[in-house]
């Protein structure tokens, strides 16, 4: 079992709303593309990030978004699309649309409109 497994959302959240504010990109944003991702709405999301929910516990609840198998690219060197275990694809993939929104990629191919 990997490390992130059990930490939580929370911990690393705060680390996504600081890497995409210093782009120039919202929260609001952000919360937009995990909600597309896990297809929470915005007061379960509110909920794991409040209740420090672990990564294994977030995506179990989470009902991924069908068109999730559509994010593909790198992140940290290794292609989402490619990640063997499950859990750590999620994880990767949420990684992947938090880079795009980062570097300034439009919402609607964010979230593979």
């Amino acid at each position: 079992m990997h490390r992130i497994f059990g930490m939580s959302v929370a911990s690393v959240y705060k680390h996504y709303v600081a890497k995409v504010e210093k782009k120039g990109r919202t929260k609001e944003e952000l919360d937009e593309a995990i909600r597309w991702l896990t297809q929470f709405d915005q007061a379960t999301l509110e909920h794991h990030l409040e209740e420090k929910t672990t990564f294994q516990d977030f995506f179990d609840a989470a009902e991924l978004n069908p068109n999730a198998a559509l994010i593909k690219g790198v992140v940290c060197g290794v292609r989402v699309e490619e990640v063997e275990d499950p859990l750590m694809q999620k994880i990767r993939f949420m990684d992947k649309l938090v880079d795009e929104i980062a570097k300034g990629k439009a919402m609607a191919k964010v979230l593979r409109g």
